[in-house]
């Protein structure tokens, strides 16, 4: 059962990682700097309960979720908060001194490694937590979870390499390196505790009304994930062309 386990969480981290490499086509990353980013990744979990313990502890959020506002706390300063600057830390530490991180699509392939070593930790825990129903919750996970971790390290390596390579708008987007990937999964978060909230308050009054209303979340959730993975793509195609474009300008003025 442990062997299944592992490969049920791993396995959608895996095929993610090789998707990620497989766009990196101009100049690939090694794969050592690849393995590194990822198992660096692996930090980011103990890392972010560095953030995510004190801010329980003063009050900024709380593991019982009763309300909407409620979720929208633990969703900011118990998820994305410190989970992306823990990422954002770990990703300064595989790129600083990389002499491989010389395209704008380099910043995306380190960050969504980081990204995915999080959601590797992240995903062996939860289905240790459930063995009884590891395949479902892995599923589950890696078919929202896991993409949704991809998809935050989108957004944060792009606007990194923004910030490394171009002159313009730089405070911009140090600020949106952070600060996009924390609002995207904040959102993410929120809309799932939400909709356990609402959910388990009206069962008591109607199952009917309990039902329609997880039926629009799930529906908002599906559309949220959809445009997440949209905008993600087509970061990633903004930097392949941008890249093509100055690998061409290098190459003719040589």
């Amino acid at each position: 059962m442990t062997v299944t386990l592992l490969i049920t969480a791993l396995l959608p981290v895996l095929i993610l990682l090789l998707y990620i490499y497989r766009k990196d086509k101009m100049q690939p990353e090694p794969i050592g700097q690849i393995v590194r980013a990822f198992l660096l990744g692996l930090l980011t979990v103990p890392l972010s309960f560095l953030v995510s313990v004190p801010s329980e502890m003063i009050g900024l959020y709380s593991d019982d979720v009763y309300t909407v506002m409620d979720a929208f706390k633990i969703s900011f300063f118990g998820a994305a908060i410190p989970e992306e600057a823990a990422k954002l830390f770990v990703l300064w530490l595989v790129v600083r001194k990389n002499k491989y991180f010389d395209e704008k699509m380099d910043g995306i392939v380190y960050a969504v490694c980081v990204s995915m070593g999080f959601a590797a930790f992240e995903n062996v825990l939860y289905l240790v937590d459930n063995m009884d129903s590891f395949m479902q919750v892995g599923i589950s996970r890696g078919l929202t979870a896991v993409p949704g971790h991809f998809c935050f390290g989108v957004v944060m390596g792009y606007y990194y390499s923004l910030a490394a390579f171009e002159g313009k708008d730089r405070k911009r987007n140090r600020t949106l390196t952070i600060a996009a990937p924390v609002i995207v999964h904040g959102i993410y978060d929120t809309i799932l505790f939400a909709a356990t909230v609402l959910i388990d308050k009206h069962l008591e009054i109607s199952e009917t009304l309990a039902g329609l209303i997880s039926i629009v979340f799930v529906v908002g959730f599906i559309y949220f994930c959809f445009k997440m993975w949209k905008f993600g793509s087509l970061k990633i195609k903004q930097h392949i062309a941008d890249d093509k474009v100055t690998r061409l300008f290098l190459d003719n003025s040589q």
